[in-house]
């Protein structure tokens, strides 16, 4: 009977619109860390890597809109540390911020300080793990599921709605993952900008982590600020005919 209501409830339909938008804003993030991560696999294991990523990450915010009630005490005070209260929610923010700047910085120092540029006849870069990667993708999945679910709590006032929004979302970055990761491969500077926003996503999750709270708008409008910036640099590189820059493959060198 509920679900007879929502259908022929003009609001439900608006309120499912919202959130699906943003929903898909908000697994932009989500989105690029899965292309960076999957460009460290073979080719042929790239595609296997986005599906169970997108699809683990489908799960757990299925999962926690099951646990509504248990979802709640995670935005509860657990103890305090100089008169601020940490929840569960600011820890696992603070972890998972942590976590995307180490992963980024870390991916931006090997771009530009490993292995020259292999040419035809050098050998072929060493690739990451497979179980590895998949491992990275879970690990940052929770914490942009519990992100994604508390705002879709927020925003919305009924389970149907909430998991459908989260399923349409899930499917558009499921369509969108692939084109999004060879884009990324096949444009370097792209590459760092993706990895530059991955920095301040990190940052923003550190600091709403020890209770600094930064609209996302404003996030969000500054990337897509840098995307424009980068479309046009794109254009007139390849309206001059300059090949891409070349970034750097493989470990970091040593000092002998």
């Amino acid at each position: 009977m509920e679900i007879m209501h929502l259908l022929s409830d003009p609001n439900a339909w608006v309120s499912l619109l919202t959130l699906t938008v943003l929903e898909i804003v908000l697994g932009v993030d989500n989105l690029v860390f899965l292309a960076i991560l999957a460009s460290r696999l073979p080719p042929h294991q790239q595609p296997l890597a986005r599906r169970l990523g997108l699809g683990f990450a489908l799960f757990t915010r299925l999962l926690l809109l099951m646990m509504l009630a248990w979802i709640i005490t995670l935005t509860q005070p657990v103890f305090e540390i100089f008169g601020h209260g940490v929840s569960w929610r600011d820890i696992i923010l603070l972890t998972g911020g942590a976590f995307l700047i180490f992963k980024a910085t870390h991916e931006i120092h090997v771009s530009l300080e490993g292995d020259e540029p292999a040419d035809e006849s050098a050998p072929k870069k060493a690739t990451a793990s497979f179980m590895g990667v998949v491992i990275q993708i879970g690990i940052i999945d929770i914490v942009f599921s519990l992100d994604s679910v508390i705002t879709a709590v927020g925003m919305a006032q009924h389970l149907p709605i909430m998991v459908t929004a989260v399923v349409i979302s899930m499917i558009v970055m499921l369509i969108a993952a692939g084109p999004l990761s060879a884009f990324v491969s096949n444009h370097p500077t792209v590459k760092m900008l993706a990895l530059a926003f991955l920095l301040l996503i990190g940052t923003t999750l550190v600091a709403e982590g020890v209770g600094f709270h930064f609209p996302k708008g404003y996030i969000y409008a500054a990337m897509a600020f840098s995307v424009l910036v980068e479309a046009l640099n794109l254009m007139a590189r390849r309206r001059r005919g300059r090949k891409p820059v070349q970034l750097r493959t493989g470990s970091p060198p040593t000092l002998e």
